[in-house]
């Protein structure tokens, strides 16, 4: 009877349709969507930070066998507030924004046209190289997240495209 009880859930998961994103691993059709993807340059500091961290995560290769090229226009705004009397700052907030475009090479139409992006809260002190220095880690990590808001994005749009 146990037994029949925890079987349950996973009966019940199953009839609804779920299934694992990456299931099959490296083989899957997802993976190939992914590996199939050129990440065009983006311009700035940002923009290779951004591009660095997609191109971890998608997969480096000769990319001859390029099927999408992603293309990536970035927002960096750097916003401060929470003042004091003197009116200097005390806290500042990095936004990181990306459009992105998921371009099918074989006849140029745009596939996917999305956004993504991520905030992060940077203390001001009174040492402008501690505050600058935070900036640029916070760039660092909103670089990661907003590679990974991209990556999973494209991960979902090639499993309804392949199933």
């Amino acid at each position: 009877m146990m037994r029949r009880i925890a079987l349950v859930p996973f009966l019940l998961l199953a009839a609804c349709g779920l299934h694992p994103l990456y299931g099959g691993g490296s083989g899957s059709e997802v993976s190939g969507l992914l590996s199939s993807v050129e990440v065009a340059p983006i311009a700035g500091q940002q923009g290779w930070l951004v591009r660095t961290k997609l191109l971890d995560r998608l997969g480096e290769t000769g990319r001859a066998s390029a099927h999408y090229r992603l293309d990536v226009t970035l927002d960096d705004n750097i916003t401060s507030y929470g003042l004091r009397a003197d009116q200097a700052a005390t806290q500042e907030r990095r936004s990181l924004r990306a459009r992105y475009q998921l371009v099918d090479l074989s006849n140029g139409s745009v596939v996917l046209d999305e956004t993504a992006g991520s905030d992060a809260s940077i203390d001001v002190v009174s040492s402008e190289y501690a505050t600058v220095a935070a900036e640029q880690t916070a760039l660092e990590n909103l670089s990661g997240i907003v590679a990974d808001q991209i990556v999973a994005r494209l991960a979902i749009y090639a499993a309804r495209t392949t199933h």
